[in-house]
Formats: structure tokens, sequence, C-alpha cells
């Protein structure tokens, strides 16, 4: 879901992960499978990171490393290390992934307040173009509001972090109504959801006097739906 919010902001400026660099944190479930995403999309994943360290490998992540992380992670418990162990990538011990090189998109995908200020500003200098939130709030205040001075496209977590309630909500209506989506099909439900939610915020923003802060548009346009159903029902 958020690697299909980043994409939806990236061509509002034209552009899309065809090319790019980017940075992901997290080596868990949604960073796994960010990754994933971003290359089918055409983007360079180049780090991945877990609590003891981050790995730069500058090749990029394919088909094949892909598939050992998912075996590294998911069956062996393993550390991110012992990719760059095995594929001869760069370690850094205790360290982030944002300063660690050049980026053009950068996905916070790990845990809460794990991008500060001083790595924000680190990741403007070197021309990041893109950031969004894969985790909940992984971006600092202090980290947000350089982005968004800056002029970097900024999914916040409680817009572009929302396919994983998205895709709970498909699992629940296949259920009740005793239906079964192939893969393909809830990866399509979930692509028209993520289109949505970013075209609400977008709006809402434009609407409000904040075009691109994509923070006050989603505010706003979470706040106008629960408003407009409390109206529609009668409580106000």
């Amino acid at each position: 879901g958020a690697v299909y919010f980043a994409h939806e902001m990236l061509k509002t400026k034209g552009e899309d992960f065809n090319g790019k660099v980017v940075a992901i944190s997290g080596s868990g479930n949604v960073a796994q499978h960010a990754t994933h995403k971003v290359m089918e999309l055409g983007g360079k994943v180049v780090t991945l990171s877990d609590s003891s360290g981050s790995i730069l490998d500058e090749e990029g992540i394919n088909e094949e490393k892909w598939q050992f992380i998912m075996e590294l992670k998911n069956v062996k418990r393993g550390r991110i290390k012992e990719y760059a162990d095995k594929f001869g990538a760069k370690y850094f011990e205790g360290m982030r992934p944002w300063e660690l090189a050049r980026f053009d998109v950068a996905m916070p995908c790990a845990t809460q307040n794990e991008l500060n200020e001083d790595e924000a500003k680190t990741l403007v200098k070197n021309g990041v173009i893109c950031v969004t939130e894969g985790a909940n709030m992984p971006s600092t205040l202090g980290a947000t509001d350089v982005f968004l001075g800056n002029n970097v496209l900024f999914g916040p977590g409680k817009a572009a972090n929302a396919g994983g309630v998205s895709t709970s909500g498909l699992e629940m209506s296949q259920n009740s109504m005793r239906l079964s989506w192939s893969r393909e099909e809830v990866d399509e439900k979930l692509h028209n959801i993520m289109i949505n939610i970013h075209d609400n915020a977008r709006e809402a923003a434009e609407r409000f006097g904040c075009p691109g802060n994509y923070v006050n548009g989603a505010n706003i346009a979470g706040f106008l739906k629960v408003a407009d159903s409390m109206i529609d029902q009668g409580v106000v």
C-alpha cells in the first residue's frame, strides 16, 4: 500500500519508480513486500535494516536476494548482516539507512521515530524527492517539518500506511461474502484503495489552501469523512 501511495505522489510530478534508487528500513513484513513491489515497478532498493544495523547493496536487491531475505527473516529468524555476508553488500553496525548514500525515495518501514530531523536534512541535501511512511509515525515531527519545508513529497503513515488495514477489510469482505479472491485480485483492489486515499488527501489539501501537503490533506480528508457520516446519521 505504501508503495502504491508513493507511486501516486510521484505521478503528480511526472515521475514514477522506474530507475529510482530507494532506501527502505526494516526487514519485516512491510519492508519485505514494499521491496518487492518497488522491484516490480522498476525501482532499485539498496537498503534494509534490523535492530542490529543496516545493509547497503549498491547493485540493488533482485529476486534471488529477495527470496534469501524472505527465508532469512521468516524461517531462519536471522539477522540482516547475513545478507551482507552472502552477497558482499556493505553492513553498518548500529546505523539506520538514511545517511548511508544518496536516495531518490526513502521509505521508513521499521518503527516509530526512526527518522529524525538531522537524518531528514541529510536526505534532502542528497536530493531525496519522495518520503513515504510504511510504519506508524516513523518520522519525528522535526523530520516531517524538514520534508514539508523543502517541498519533498511526503506521505504520512495515517494515509500511506493504510494498506494493512485495507487488506484486512478485504479479507473480512471475502469471509462474509463466501468469496475467494486471487492474490492478483486482492492486489488490484488494494491498488485502487490506495489511489483513492491519495486522491482524497491531495484534493483536500488543494481545497483548503495547502496544495501538496499530504499531512494536512490526510487530516482534513479523514475529519470530513467522519463529520459527513455523523451528519448523515443525524448525530450532529
